[in-house]
């Protein structure tokens, strides 16, 4: 165990002096890295804001099912149990049509009051507020409310709804396709840009064969060495990507209250743990893969 212990001590020990000993070509491994993971980190942050902004949206969507004139107080309670019972409902609000009336008003602004004469001779229906579990579920909540004798419409932006839908459904295939995309260029590149590093120095990995090193031995160095690039190359585009978040979520916040980014935490905690997870297994692999080639002596 001593020797191991020894063994791995020595392999560490090799992997800072590689780095430090072939420096402009380890720094630009480390800068393949920052780049490449900035820009996917950036398109990250984009892609969760521009979702939530898609479920914000989603979210606000609703159903206004108007009760007929002469329907009594124990049918809309009966009507109002049975839509609550319904599985792809999540929430239901009774607003009878004096709260209508207010609510009208109060969106008018101070134009609003002049409709304050309608009170006693109120024309509105008393009505149910209606959000489906699943937004997506919507257009077919409606249908079967509206299938209630006691219902005499149904409003829920039926002809724009399905536009919204496809769009969002697009947008958020189109943004997972360019992470993954950019994910997958990112480690093509930084793999190539650390395989230079290793093949600059073959004539190093021959020599150790030549005299006995076994491939375990020859290998880890490397493996160390490629972990620290991506290590030490994540560092600088996770510490820019946080502050700037960080900025802009306040600035956002303070600028635009009627719509805020995602929160930083954890949101930023959890992208920044895979960009560090991507980036030391990219050093490994692009390292590992470049070794092999010149293993067989």
């Amino acid at each position: 165990m001593a020797i191991k212990r020894k063994t791995l001590t020595r392999h560490g020990r090799e992997g800072f002096k590689n780095i430090r000993r072939n420096g402009w070509m380890s720094f630009a491994s480390m800068s393949a890295v920052a780049i490449m993971l900035f820009v996917v980190g950036a398109f990250a942050f984009l892609i969760v804001n521009t979702n939530h902004l898609i479920d914000t949206i989603e979210n606000d969507v609703e159903i206004r099912a108007f009760f007929e004139h002469d329907v009594d107080a124990s049918e809309q309670e009966s009507v109002l149990e049975e839509v609550e019972s319904h599985d792809s409902v999540e929430n239901v609000v009774y607003r009878d049509r004096d709260e209508g009336l207010d609510v009208f008003m109060e969106s008018m602004g101070s134009d609003g009051e002049v409709f304050e004469n309608l009170r006693e001779e109120n024309p509105l229906n008393d009505a149910l507020i209606i959000q489906a579990t699943d937004p997506q579920m919507t257009a077919a909540v409606a249908e079967e409310v509206n299938a209630q004798s006691a219902i005499e419409s149904v409003e829920y932006g039926e002809s724009i709804l399905g536009q919204l839908f496809t769009v969002t459904n697009y947008v958020r295939i189109l943004g997972g396709a360019l992470v993954i995309g950019l994910i997958f260029t990112s480690v093509f590149l930084i793999s190539n840009t650390i395989k230079l590093t290793i093949l600059s120095r073959k004539d190093e990995i021959q020599i150790m064969k030549l005299v006995g090193a076994t491939n375990s031995f020859v290998r880890f160095p490397f493996f160390i060495e490629g972990a620290l690039i991506g290590l030490i190359g994540a560092i600088i585009p996770i510490a820019g990507l946080t502050v700037g978040y960080s900025y802009l979520y306040s600035f956002m916040y303070d600028q635009v209250p009627f719509f805020t980014f995602v929160e930083p935490n954890p949101m930023i905690w959890q992208i920044s743990g895979l960009l560090l997870l991507v980036s030391i297994l990219v050093g490994i692999f692009g390292s590992q893969m470049s070794v092999r080639k010149f293993l067989k002596v």
